[in-house]
């Protein structure tokens, strides 16, 4: 099928982009088969090694098989990415495994896609087909699938099915603007993820998968790397990893303490009394806490440019110094007020088990009260630390510049 849209034959249009680490064995061929499809496609492309210090000869290798081969100083698979992204020439990257495992000569979906407006272009290979031993169980059946649907539930992707397949394509200057940054193998996630969050346009084509032709084992480590692409998925989805619980476990707890602050409660036989009402007033705690921690994540987020200024507006004015202080200093006093007044009903009664049991019906809930508040007023003076913006200074040649003109308007 051929290509629609052709481009003038004095730019490159695509890159295939290729990281390398000691690939000797199958980097020629993938290579060959990457500008075999360019040439038949008619692109106007190259083929970019991005080599991670190889010390089989994989550089000769690559160049003698016609691809240009650039050095990645930063170690990992994300490392050698991001070098190549910097260094591609085409207006479009396709990037795939240097293992030929991916199929490299079937390029023409991707570049359609791309050439149709599309940011990111992701394969599916469970859409394409894998081969027999291509994908270890493991993986095809709990960890791609698992994570696959973590990061639609979490970002949204309805349209992505296969979160991590290797070979993907998107336009080069729309995913330097996210300022990507991860250098291991969670770089996959990154650049879906980070795409999604900015609203740019996602879909996926049908890719296959083959045995690597690789002797040696894969650079990739099921359970180290696997637990790194969880961890950066729940990092990056605050509202639904802290701010939704904490919320939920703040409401539960608040409601419980102010039940059983009246007395004891018997729901379907089972009682309920000051040992539940302990756990609450901690799930009253432990829920501001994760709200705190979703706001101060939302607010870096915004500062690193990874969530939206009206996401992350709103909590910034929410967690504040001033109001966090004024809302901490008034929970402080209700918590020291009803202290002292259960203590004092306390004395009064007589200092029995009995009446230890009603005071600590309210001191429970005004220790937490303290509790709550401190620990506001010391979430709106970090908020306000990660708030605060630094003023870049401007260049000489500029400051001279200014200079000059302001002069020149006073003398005037």
């Amino acid at each position: 099928m051929p290509v629609v849209g052709a481009v003038a034959k004095d730019e490159i249009e695509v890159t295939v982009l290729l990281p390398c680490l000691n690939e000797a064995e199958t980097l020629e061929v993938c290579v060959t088969k990457a500008r075999r499809a360019l040439d038949e496609l008619g692109v106007v492309g190259e083929v970019l090694v991005s080599d991670n210090g190889s010390t089989d000869g994989s550089q000769a290798i690559a160049t003698k098989a016609g691809a240009r081969v650039t050095y990645a100083p930063i170690r990992g698979y994300g490392g050698a990415l991001l070098n190549g992204i910097a260094q591609a020439r085409g207006k479009y990257i396709v990037m795939a495994d240097a293992d030929d495992s991916y199929d490299l000569s079937n390029l023409e979906p991707f570049i359609r896609e791309l050439r149709a407006g599309r940011d990111v272009v992701m394969g599916n290979r469970f859409r394409g087909g894998i081969a027999k031993g291509a994908m270890p169980p493991l993986h095809r059946y709990l960890g791609n699938p698992v994570l696959s649907w973590l990061g639609r539930r979490l970002f949204g992707l309805k349209k992505v099915g296969d979160f991590h397949c290797g070979i993907r394509g998107f336009n080069r200057d729309r995913i330097r603007e996210l300022g990507l940054c991860m250098p291991g193998m969670e770089f996959a996630s990154e650049l879906v993820v980070r795409a999604a969050l900015s609203g740019y346009d996602i879909v996926e084509v049908p890719t296959t998968l083959k045995p690597d032709g690789r002797s040696r084992p894969p650079h990739l480590r099921t359970w180290r790397d696997g637990w790194r692409h969880l961890r950066f998925l729940l990092v990056f989805a605050p509202r639904k990893t802290l701010i939704w619980p904490g919320a939920i476990m703040l409401v539960l707890g608040l409601i419980g303490t102010a039940i059983l602050s009246l007395g004891p409660v018997r729901v379907a036989g089972v009682g309920f009394d000051i040992n539940t009402l302990v756990y609450t007033c901690l799930a009253m705690l432990v829920g501001t806490q994760l709200l705190m921690f979703g706001a101060f994540a939302l607010i870096y987020g915004h500062n690193e440019g990874i969530t939206s200024e009206r996401q992350s507006d709103r909590w910034i004015r929410l967690v504040r110094l001033e109001t966090c202080t004024a809302a901490g200093v008034l929970l402080v006093l209700i918590g020291l007020a009803g202290t002292i007044l259960s203590f004092s009903a306390w004395g009064a009664r007589g200092f029995g088990a009995q009446n230890l049991a009603e005071a600590l019906r309210v001191v429970l809930p005004s220790s937490t009260c303290i509790g709550v508040g401190v620990t506001v007023i010391f979430a709106g003076l970090f908020s306000s630390l990660l708030s605060l913006r630094r003023v870049n200074t401007p260049p000489p040649d500029a400051a001279e510049q200014s200079d000059s003109e302001y002069a020149a308007t006073t003398s005037a």
